[in-house]
């Protein structure tokens, strides 16, 4: 419960306290152990410098705390707080926004006569500019997990925000522009700060904050890298459905490769959503005498990407004037680069990201008044070019195709390990998306605008249907949901889409949902294996339906067994039983995923199923990081994730740019499935500087598989 603190001070004091006092106070979440109201009381009795702000026992252990750094170094080493949080590991998943073909509108989407009314939706991001006219009417409340006050107003100076704005927009705006949920009511949690960055505990505590005030729907269009569903994100997400709040959340940014899903996206209560790409003219960069065509992505608020010949493609050690200049974007100094190749002379810039897209650096180009014309690629495309453009002359051409319709290359795919379920659940909008941001209007990609689309759905169908379940909700969207289908009529593989396209109309009015889809058979061990999952058919109508099921056909290494035939009587649900029988030495090597139909005589549904094989190349270490931590002078933090049993991990050290090597950072054994956290003393470790990491890792087989990452040491 959220506490106003009043204190009785002496007037010296009171007459005493400075505004310096006050601007140098900073926020902390804490994860205790043991009683809350006991720890809290504590603190308050012990430390009168400090302020407790908020309590937290719903969806984990903790307190929230204000006061100088000093104040806070010292209670954070109580010795029942068991980790304090201002280390940053979430960020917004918005990409570069561009100019091409014709802009997306949120309020297309919806094809009802619903608008959300009296439902109450929970934008958990970077704040929102309730002061923009498109939002005043429907903002509702909030409060902000950065600064622990009453007003979660996105960043407004240094590394300013614009997400939550631009996703909040999506959700409700109404005026110039009308989001899906035009009268659904937002409340606002800032998460993440400036440069939109937040921790997992802030993103937790303002979950817990929106449960506290009775929201149906939460939107969280944010995530990290770690692919398992046992993050601590993706716990929250299945503690907060437990209360009856409907959790949407993004996929990702880190497609087109399978396994690239993160959490919370990865939690089984999510419904996680990916990027759809309508039709559109698309521009790729083909580079001449290699026959390598590279895709391109224009970014808006730049030049227009015109070029009706070859140009030659350089990096920054080279003149560039009339040259396409390559830039890695690694943080906001390549907004600096960019204005210097513009000086230069240079005809475009072509970015690719060395690690994910970040939004300091992504939201201070919107600020910059680069004018030349910039386009992104991706990171393999970016180093190919790199390493081409170091050794010889290459030239780039910009051609430009029609796309048919297609899940957006940058949508990150699933499956999920530990569980080897099925993400994401759909797909909606994600390419060119208008909505507000402080100030105006911009038009965004990512996953993050697709999940927004989908909360709104959510807000219409708890409107249109308010007897409906959370879970009939979601699976109502997921058995409505449109399968997209390639230039081949064939249909997209389920990794890529999950079960389609939102349709929010036909999930209002449908009177028959399929429940526990997208059908997961998990991992096949061995050599001959059974699996059986149960579907449920659900007959909303006032007449008996009978369904023909349809598996797929046999093939190597896998065969089918369901009923042909199932009668549903009117307002009845029926489980129906689907058996897989395996032979993984017959099986095709890796994720085997495909369409079971369900039809009856007026309907026909496409389920989507996976089964991994065990040859499946998945990840066996992911999110590592190593730290200074900021409360304890000359230690280092480190976590990692590991999704099953290894023998060990070992974190070696090279030269960045000679590759020597130059010795082992960490050896660790006896690892946990799952998230392992440890500490190292600065004075132990002999190395310093910036290093190219190799994680090596012993699978539980004896076989060896690496990874690379940066590490800094101070």
């Amino acid at each position: 419960m959220r506490r106003i603190v009043i204190t009785v001070v002496c007037l010296l004091l009171l007459m005493g306290a400075s505004q310096k006092e006050k601007e140098d106070e900073s926020s902390l979440i804490l994860e205790v152990d043991g009683d809350v109201a006991t720890h809290e009381n504590y603190i308050e009795e012990t430390m009168p410098h400090v302020e407790v702000v908020a309590t937290y026992a719903e969806l984990f252990t903790g307190i929230a705390v204000k006061g100088s750094d000093e104040a806070l170094m010292e209670v954070a080493n109580l010795d029942f707080v068991q980790a304090k949080y201002p280390v940053q590991s979430y960020e917004t998943l918005s990409m570069f926004e561009k100019d091409i073909g014709e802009k997306n509108i949120p309020a297309i989407v919806n094809d009802t006569d619903y608008t959300g009314k009296g439902i109450k939706v929970a934008v958990i991001d970077t704040g929102i500019d309730y002061n923009h006219p498109d939002l005043q009417s429907n903002y509702a409340g909030g409060y902000d997990l950065v600064d622990l006050d009453d007003d979660p107003m996105e960043t407004t100076e240094g590394l300013t925000t614009l997400h939550g704005t631009h996703v909040a927009g999506i959700i409700a705006s109404d005026g110039n522009l009308e989001g899906v949920a035009p009268d659904a009511e937002l409340y606002a949690y800032r998460a993440l700060g400036p440069g939109g960055m937040g921790t997992s505990i802030q993103i937790i505590a303002a979950m817990e904050e929106a449960i506290k005030e009775g929201v149906d729907v939460i939107n969280l269009s944010l995530g990290n890298t770690i692919n398992g569903p046992d993050y601590p994100t993706s716990k929250a997400v299945s503690e907060a459905s437990k209360h009856g709040v409907a959790v949407v959340v993004a996929n990702g940014n880190a497609g087109p490769d399978h396994w690239t899903v993160g959490a919370p996206a990865t939690s089984q209560h999510a419904l996680s959503v990916g990027a759809y790409a309508p039709n559109d003219k698309m521009p790729r960069l083909l580079v001449k005498f290699f026959d390598k065509d590279i895709p391109l992505q224009p970014v808006s608020g730049t030049g227009e990407w015109e070029f009706d010949r070859d140009y030659e493609i350089k990096t920054t050690d080279e003149k560039v004037r009339g040259a396409f200049i390559l830039l890695a974007a690694e943080g906001e100094e390549v907004i600096d680069q960019m204005l210097e190749a513009e000086e230069q002379g240079a005809a475009g810039i072509i970015l690719y990201e060395e690690k994910n897209l970040a939004p300091e650096w992504v939201e201070a180009l919107q600020a910059s008044g680069v004018q030349i014309p910039v386009a992104t690629v991706s990171q393999k495309d970016g180093r190919w070019l790199k390493r081409h453009s170091k050794t010889e002359t290459i030239y780039g051409e910009t051609v430009w195709d029609d796309q048919a319709e297609m899940v957006a290359p940058f949508s990150s795919r699933g499956p999920v390990t530990v569980n080897w379920e099925l993400k994401p659940d759909l797909i909606a909008p994600g390419v060119n998306i208008v909505s507000t941001v402080p100030d105006g209007y911009e038009a965004l990609n990512g996953t993050s605008m697709a999940t927004p689309h989908v909360a709104g759905a959510v807000a219409l169908i708890k409107e249109a249907q308010p007897t409906w379940s959370n879970e009939q909700i979601f699976q109502a969207l997921k058995t409505t949901a449109k399968p997209l289908k390639d230039e081949s009529d064939e249909l997209v593989a389920p990794v890529n889409q999950g079960t389609g396209l939102l349709q929010v109309d036909d999930a209002i009015h449908t009177d028959v949902i399929i429940h526990q889809t997208p059908l997961t058979f998990g991992f096949v061990h061995g050599h001959i294996g059974e699996n059986e999952q149960t579907i449920e058919l659900e007959n909303l109508s006032d007449e008996e339906k009978v369904f023909r099921i349809l598996p797929p056909r046999k093939e190597k290494g896998l065969s089918w067994k369901a009923p042909q035939e199932v009668t549903v009587k009117p307002q009845e649900k029926v489980g129906v039983p689907i058996e897989l029988n395996t032979n993984s030495i017959l099986m095709e090597e890796g994720i085997i995923e495909g369409w079971i139909k369900v039809e009856s005589e007026a309907e026909k549904f496409s389920l989507p199923y996976i089964v991994v094989n065990e040859t499946s190349d998945y990840p066996k270490v992911m999110g590592f990081t190593f730290n200074l931590n900021q409360f304890e002078a000359g230690i280092y933090d480190y976590e990692l994730y590991v999704p099953e049993e290894v023998k060990s991990v070992e974190i070696k050290l090279y030269h960045p740019n000679s590759l020597l090597y130059e010795g082992t950072l960490l050896q660790l054994t006896d690892l946990d499935v799952g998230m392992n956290e440890g500490q190292m003393k600065e004075n132990d470790i002999e190395y310093e500087g910036a290093f190219y990491g190799l994680i090596v890792v012993e699978l539980a087989d004896g076989d060896i598989v690496t990874y690379d990452t940066k590490i800094q040491l101070q």
